[in-house]
C-alpha cells in the first residue's frame, strides 16, 4: 500500500485515473468540490474507489468543515455553519454550545456517510490568535485551549456516533500563522511557552482521535530550517513526544506554495521526516505519478496504525439527520 492519499480529477474517474490508482494501491482517496456533483454520482464514485481498492475500509477523505470550507455544497447538500458560531454560543452557555457541536457534526457525518465517505478533515484545532491570517478565521473553535479542546472533542464524538473519523488539524498548531501557506511559507516566532498554548488542544485530545493532518509552517524556536510537515524535530519532539500522537500523521496538501519543489520531492521529504502519509489533492495525474516514483509503500508501523485507525469506526444505531440539525439550531438560537 502506497504512502500516499490522492484526488481525483472529476466526478468520475478517468480510464488513466483508474489505471493509475490500480497500480499504485493508495493508502486512500480526497474529494473535492470537482468531484460532487449529487448524492447518486458521488456514492457511485466512492463505490468504485473502495472496489479498486479491495479494502472496504480505505479511507476517503474529504474537508467538509462548514462556512467556507465545504466540498459538498447546496443545493444538493445541507449547508453547515463555520465552527466559529460555537466558539459565540460557548460564551455564553458553554454546555449548550457543547452540545450543539456534537449533534451539528453528528448531521455533517450523515450527510457524509450517505455518499461513502468515511473520514472528514475536522476538527480544526488552531487555538486563534489576534493579528494572525484569516486563513483560519472562524474556522476556529476560539481563542481559549481549554474551549477548543472542549468544542473538538464534542466535534469528533458527534462525528464518530455516525461512523466517520475525525482528523486533529492544523497540528502542531496554525493560528499564529501571519500569512496564509497555501500561497507562502509561515514563519511562527512565538517563544516555547507561547506555543504551550497552541499545543494544548492537541496534547488534550491526541488520545481520542487515530489521524491528524501536520501544518506547512516553521516553528522557529523548533526547528528554524524546515516546515513541521518537513521536519524531524518537529514531528519526533513535539508532535510525537510532547503531544503524545501516535496515530496516522498525513501531511496538509503537497501543492500548497509553503513547501518547494516536485510534487515528488516534497513528498519524500515529508515521509523522510517522520510522515506516514503525503496527501496530493490536485487530482493531475502527471504530479501524482511523479509522487508515486518517490513514496514507495507505507512502513509496517505506518500500516498498522491506519488499520487501527479504521478499526475504530463504529457508527450508533437509528440517528437521525433532522433530529439533530433540529436540535442545533434550538441551541444555536440562544445566541
Amino acid at each position: 500500500m502506497q504512502a500516499a492519499i490522492y484526488g481525483l480529477a472529476g466526478l468520475q474517474l478517468a480510464a488513466d485515473e483508474r489505471d493509475f490508482f490500480r497500480d499504485a494501491d493508495p493508502a486512500g482517496f480526497i474529494i473535492f468540490a470537482r468531484n460532487c456533483s449529487n448524492r447518486e454520482q458521488l456514492r457511485a464514485l466512492t463505490d468504485e474507489l473502495r472496489s479498486l481498492s479491495g479494502r472496504a475500509d480505505v479511507p476517503i477523505l474529504i474537508d467538509q468543515e462548514g462556512g467556507r470550507v465545504a466540498r459538498m455544497k447546496p443545493p444538493e447538500w445541507t449547508a453547515f455553519p463555520p465552527m466559529g458560531v460555537f466558539d459565540k454560543l460557548y460564551d455564553i452557555a458553554p454546555s449548550s454550545a457543547i452540545e450543539a457541536a456534537r449533534v451539528n457534526a453528528r448531521a455533517l457525518a450523515l450527510m457524509l456517510v450517505e455518499c461513502g465517505i468515511n473520514v472528514d478533515c475536522l476538527p480544526v484545532l488552531d487555538v486563534l490568535q489576534p493579528g494572525a491570517s484569516d486563513i483560519v478565521g472562524d474556522r476556529s473553535l476560539g481563542s481559549v485551549p481549554m474551549q477548543v479542546s472542549a468544542l473538538g472533542r464534542a466535534v469528533l464524538d458527534g462525528m464518530a456516533s455516525a461512523g466517520v473519523l475525525g482528523t486533529l488539524k492544523h497540528i502542531p498548531g496554525h493560528g499564529r500563522a501571519l500569512v496564509d501557506s497555501h500561497k507562502e511559507l509561515p514563519l511562527v516566532s512565538a517563544l516555547e511557552e507561547e506555543l504551550a498554548i497552541d499545543l494544548e488542544p492537541f496534547e488534550r485530545l491526541s488520545s481520542r482521535c487515530p489521524m491528524a493532518m501536520v501544518a506547512h509552517i516553521v516553528y522557529s524556536v523548533w526547528d528554524p530550517l524546515h516546515p513541521a510537515s518537513q521536519s524531524q524535530v518537529v514531528i519526533r519532539d513535539i508532535i510525537r513526544g510532547r503531544i503524545g500522537f501516535d496515530g496516522w500523521l498525513m501531511t496538509d496538501d503537497l501543492g500548497m506554495e509553503a513547501l518547494a519543489g516536485s510534487p515528488g520531492e516534497r513528498a519524500e521529504r515529508c515521509l523522510a521526516a517522520g510522515c506516514d502519509v503525503a496527501l496530493h489533492c490536485s487530482g493531475r495525474l502527471d504530479e501524482m505519478i511523479d509522487v508515486a516514483g518517490r513514496v514507495g509503500a507505507m512502513t509496517p508501523r505506518s500500516a498498522e496504525r491506519l488499520e487501527q485507525a479504521m478499526a475504530a469506526i463504529a457508527p450508533e444505531e437509528g440517528l437521525d439527520f433532522a433530529a439533530a440539525l433540529d436540535k442545533r439550531d434550538r441551541l444555536l438560537a440562544l445566541v
